[in-house]
Order: structure tokens, then sequence, then C-alpha cells
């Protein structure tokens, strides 16, 4: 947790750098990120959204993912959502089962 309002800002600073950097490279799937850093563009949207609701403040899944995506989700996934390859499901598929083990 931040101790010192510097730091907050620092810290959001970087959260908007990694908004702004996974906005640019939009070729990069989701798939993927889940399975290599086990975290996608999704997973930042629950987390903005929770950590709004824990300070009292209410948004949607569909307002935190345009916050995240920088547009709604539905036109970022008709502009640039590729279908999953059979190696990246199956790839995913390993990740998750490693995550579990």
């Amino acid at each position: 947790m931040p101790s010192t309002p510097s730091e907050i800002e620092f810290e959001a600073a970087a959260f908007r750098r990694l908004l702004e950097h996974l906005r640019l490279r939009s070729d990069l799937q989701n798939i993927e990120l889940m399975t290599r850093a086990g975290f996608c563009r999704n997973c930042l949207a629950d987390w903005y959204r929770e950590a709004a609701e824990a300070r009292g403040v209410h948004i949607d899944k569909d307002a935190a993912r345009e916050h995240v995506y920088g547009m709604p989700f539905a036109e970022w996934k008709a502009r640039y959502q590729s279908a999953s390859t059979p190696e990246q499901r199956s790839a995913f598929a390993a990740a998750s089962k490693s995550d579990h083990d």
C-alpha cells in the first residue's frame, strides 16, 4: 500500500503508462497476455473496478473495460481481437495447469 502522496502519484503514472502501452500493442491478444503474464486487459479492468468499489465508488464492468481499452470493449474486440489459434489455446491450457499445480 502506498504510504506517501508521491508514491500514489508514481504508481498512478505507471498504471497510465501501462494502459497506453497496451493500447498501442493492440496486436497482443489477451490470451497471449494470460499465457505469459497471468493477467490481461480484462483483469486490469476488474482490478480497477474492484479498487473503486473498495473506496465506495461504483463502476460497472463496461465502464471499467472502456477505461482500460480506451474505447468500448465491443469496439476493441471488433477491431483487434482475432480468434485464438489451437497453439494459443494449448499454451494457455498448459500455463493455466501449471498455475494450479
